[in-house]
């Protein structure tokens, strides 16, 4: 089951830009281990679910906290339209993702399993990460 919001103010929004490092969610703050973004990017909520099955497969027993929601819907065209006629319908829903920010993180799992569970995972993100781990203050 895709994410995607209940309901929204705007049907369909601009592009925008992603422009410097997160400041809200760039650290550790459920689980032991987190898996941040190095750049920025859109990641789509198939693409957050395909990450989300594979810490639950590769990690069982853990607890697994998704820290992005796609709030930004994307529209597209269909191939061979005319120019004009408007903008076209939502494709898919993203999450706007600039770097620092932390994806997922993983709580009640040793290292180990926390790096070969986020290696897996990082090959299905469209952006560059890197493990993270709490710090404890």
């Amino acid at each position: 089951m895709a994410l995607m919001p209940k309901r929204v103010k705007h049907r369909k929004v601009m592009r925008g830009k992603v422009r410097g490092r997160a400041t809200k969610g760039d650290t550790v703050a459920y689980g032991e281990f987190g898996l941040q973004s190095l750049e920025p990017g859109w990641i789509s909520s198939k693409t957050i679910e395909a990450g989300r099955v594979a810490c639950t497969r590769n990690a069982p027993g853990s607890k697994v906290y998704i820290r992005i929601f796609p709030h930004k819907p994307v529209s597209g065209t269909p191939a061979e339209t005319r120019m004009g006629k408007g903008k076209g319908d939502v494709d898919f829903w993203a999450a706007v993702v600039k770097p620092g920010t932390v994806l997922f993180e993983l709580g009640g799992v040793t290292e180990e399993v926390a790096k070969l569970t986020f290696n897996r995972v990082a090959h299905k993100m469209p952006v560059k990460t890197r493990l993270v781990r709490r710090r404890h203050v």
